[in-house]
């Protein structure tokens, strides 16, 4: 703690630091702080018991279990007088959820109950604590302050002493000696009360590695989730051109083809349009099978990412030299990722690069697949510029793979994929 560590800092010169009138602040707005929330709790706990009966107390309970919420927020805020690092909020952020689905949640979080938990102390022990401090620290001063007291009052009027009247002002020094003394005493006891709050508000209020871990482990699963429902549906739009579109493209070259049979006698204008027809159909058809091939190729689904990389290598603009050398199938979503990768690979260094030669080397080590992606271009390749390697090297994370581009100026640009052969 912060206050903590400049008590141990400078002891002698604490009581005169702004530490001092910080710890007294963070003091009081807890006392009355504290009272207001016993003030609420009671008031809920009572409504609630009391139309239990008739069910709508249900509803005043929910609230009071989740009323640590609020106070938890408001005992961060408050955190700040003593403490320079804001506590962060423990909870998980759930923008664009319903009332139902938060409330959901937050019951389930331990965070939740941790936060009422500190609220119960809050309002009791520590709202007790701060309170006996402040009237103490009052006390102090008063006395602090008493031959000023004494001089503007009657002496006669003045009893700092139950039942003894005070002579006059040099009577009340005694006292200011002792207020002197009690606010130094105050100055150190409301570091260490404060020190104290602040720790048990950290462990109650503040986020926890299991509760991070908890939030680490179901974004991940989440992210699995969506990556495997946009393959699936990839696969689905793969489907529907292969039986639907594709095969109405087969459909109408076959039946231009008659067409054409059937005018092949004609010397009209009718002939030369139907072969024209029937030659833009055929080149409709092979985009359309490029595009299906492109979304997920079939070659890689029966022979696996070396027959893959070898069908892309053998169609693209610059030689490509595939060197992919794998002990048998890998998993499919290792599989898919490193193709992906590759081909994303060839694709920017036939666009951007001016590269004549790109090579393709891939093996498994210790467990893991390596697939290096080689050109001789210019270099200087900026992989934030673009979404595609971007989202690709999401996909390798999801994985808990690497992706690395090492591209100095004037080449050579290197692309690794590092990627787990268990696929998960």
């Amino acid at each position: 703690m912060a206050v903590w560590a400049a008590l141990r800092a400078h002891p002698l010169r604490f009581p005169f630091s702004r530490w001092t009138p910080r710890c007294w602040a963070y003091l009081l707005v807890g006392g009355l702080s504290g009272v207001l929330l016993l003030a609420v709790l009671a008031l809920l706990l009572a409504l609630g018991l009391l139309l239990s009966v008739v069910g709508v107390g249900l509803l005043v309970l929910l609230a009071v279990a989740l009323a640590g919420i609020p106070a938890g927020a408001v005992e961060r805020w408050r955190l700040r007088l003593v403490e320079p690092v804001p506590l962060p909020d423990p909870h998980r952020r759930l923008p664009g959820a319903g009332r139902r689905a938060v409330v959901r949640t937050r019951l389930r979080e331990r965070a939740t109950w941790r936060e009422l938990a500190h609220a119960a102390l809050a309002a009791t022990v520590l709202a007790a604590a701060s309170l006996g401090f402040t009237a103490a620290l009052l006390l102090a001063g008063a006395f602090t302050v008493s031959p000023l007291v004494v001089w503007a009052l009657a002496p006669e009027t003045v009893m700092l002493i139950p039942g003894q009247a005070v002579a006059g002002p040099l009577a009340a020094l005694p006292f200011t000696a002792a207020g002197l003394a009690g606010l130094l005493l105050c100055a150190y006891a409301g570091a260490l009360l404060t020190g104290a709050q602040v720790a048990l508000a950290r462990l109650l209020l503040g986020p926890r590695e299991d509760d991070l871990g908890r939030q680490v482990i179901e974004l991940t699963r989440s992210r699995a989730r969506l990556a495997d429902a946009f393959e699936a549906e990839r696969r689905r739009i793969e489907r529907d051109l292969h039986d639907g579109a594709q095969q109405q493209l087969v459909a109408l070259s076959m039946t231009l083809g008659l067409a054409e049979y059937e005018l092949r006698d004609s010397d009209g204008r009718a002939v030369q349009l139907v072969t024209r027809a029937r030659g833009e159909a055929r080149q409709a058809l092979e985009q359309l099978r490029a595009l299906v091939r492109g979304i997920h190729p079939q070659v890689l689904t029966d022979h696996g990412l070396a027959a893959a990389v070898a069908e892309v290598a053998l169609r693209h603009p610059i030689p490509v030299t595939a060197d992919i050398d794998l002990p048998g199938r890998l998993p499919q979503p290792v599989e898919t990722t490193a193709y992906f990768t590759v081909t994303e690979a060839l694709t920017n260094a036939a666009k951007h690069s001016g590269a004549t030669a790109i090579a393709v080397h891939g093996r498994v080590e210790g467990g893991r697949l390596v697939v290096r992606v080689t050109d001789d271009g210019r270099g200087g390749a900026d992989p934030s510029a673009g979404a595609g390697l971007a989202g690709l090297a999401d996909r390798v994370a999801l994985l808990r793979g690497r992706l690395m581009v090492t591209s100095p100026t004037g080449g050579p640009t290197t692309l690794r994929l590092e990627v787990p052969c268990s696929g998960s």
